[in-house]
């Protein structure tokens, strides 16, 4: 199969799909790789370094739509990108299509067989290519949270992790998953007093176990969001709904019991976020105020710290990559249940439940499409 990979252009995404070591991987099963000249130069991988692992460097973008079957991105494609895509191209990105109609139909218009790294599932309910990113965005956030918490940001004023007769800023968690567990960490390393919240009580009995007394555990519910919400100086916006929108935990009628200059961290802002007052933000312009509430929603955090989020990316996304291309979307799709839940359209169905749902589109099983 030819594979390609070009360079990121939504907004301060400095990511690569493919590092060096994929296209050698991929090379030496006996598939060609294109790569777009200067694609993985953020990424702190040169031209010369993909030339060595056996790719090809094409300066022309609209030859490698023209010559590979696949297409291999970190981010969903951007407005001036769809139209180089052709029908039946494989793309193998973050999709996120759940918070957008025009791209999922854009992207059906063109008969695009759109493989999505977040909904790429184990039997578990484990999302293998997700993991890496949820565990770099969750501990960015409390990192960005502490930051924009300092005056000059229109923040609180106040140290996170105190000091010595100064109480210790206070961090609240909505969520438990990977992105919260990381978050959780890290503000308890640093010394704030933190709250974490989920409506799994396994998953919240987990978390006292592993972090005992640094930190309270509190069951999801409007009662214990909104008490969460008049003491935190950060809240963390940690939750998934697999493939879905996310749900809006807070509303904007809350933001009047929260403290004027407290910080919200919406990372789940790039599945429509679990706050009403957010919106997608980028890594120049990455913060803005409502209601004297400083929200930070970039929709990808991970881009900041991209060499280490595409070693980390990539390492997950390779071995379901080199099934597609080894076998062909289609029969990857038979033989793994894996992959199979990661086709999110396909012959111009949408054929991922949660986003049929919430776009109001009708759901086709991709099974019906393979017979």
């Amino acid at each position: 199969m030819k594979i390609g990979t070009i360079r990121e252009t939504k907004r301060h995404e400095y990511r690569v799909g493919l590092t060096p070591a994929c296209v050698s991987a991929y090379v030496k099963r006996g598939h060609c790789v294109l790569i777009e000249s200067g694609a993985g130069q953020h990424a702190g991988f040169d031209d010369d370094e993909y030339h060595r692992a056996g790719a090809v460097i094409e300066s022309d973008r609209q030859r490698i739509f023209d010559d590979c079957e696949m297409i291999v991105k970190v981010k969903e494609p951007q407005p001036d990108e769809i139209e180089f895509f052709r029908e039946d191209q494989i793309l193998y990105t973050y999709l996120h299509l759940a918070a957008s109609k025009e791209l999922t139909e854009a992207l059906m218009a063109r008969s695009i067989k759109a493989v999505a790294y977040e909904t790429i599932e184990t039997a578990d309910g484990n999302l293998p290519c997700l993991v890496p990113m949820s565990e770099i965005a969750g501990r960015l956030a409390v990192q960005e949270g502490a930051k924009y918490l300092e005056k000059p940001f229109g923040g609180r004023g106040i140290l996170l992790g105190g000091v010595p007769g100064v109480r210790r800023g206070k961090v609240a968690i909505l969520g438990g998953g990977i992105v919260g567990t990381n978050a959780c960490k890290i503000a308890v390393g640093i010394g704030a007093d933190v709250s974490i919240l989920d409506i799994n009580a396994r998953r919240l009995a987990y978390l006292d176990d592993i972090f005992g007394s640094s930190i309270n555990t509190l069951y999801s519910n409007d009662a214990n969001i909104e008490a969460s919400l008049k003491e935190a100086d950060v809240v963390i916006g940690a939750v998934l709904v697999h493939g879905a929108k996310a749900p809006h935990l807070i509303r904007k009628e809350h933001l009047s019991l929260m403290k004027p200059g407290a910080v919200i961290v919406d990372v789940a802002v790039d599945q429509g976020g679990c706050c009403e007052t957010s919106h997608p933000t980028t890594h120049d312009d990455p913060i803005y105020t409502v209601d004297g509430i400083v929200h930070y929603s970039v929709a990808n955090m991970p881009g900041a710290v991209a060499l280490s989020s595409t070693i980390a990316l990539t390492s997950a996304t390779l071995h379901y990559g080199l099934q597609i291309a080894e076998y062909g979307l289609e029969a990857a799709c038979t033989q793994s249940r894996v992959i199979r839940k990661g086709v999110n359209l396909y012959q111009s169905k949408c054929t991922c439940q949660p986003v049929a749902r919430d776009l109001a589109l009708e759901y086709t099983p991709l099974e019906s499409l393979l017979k």
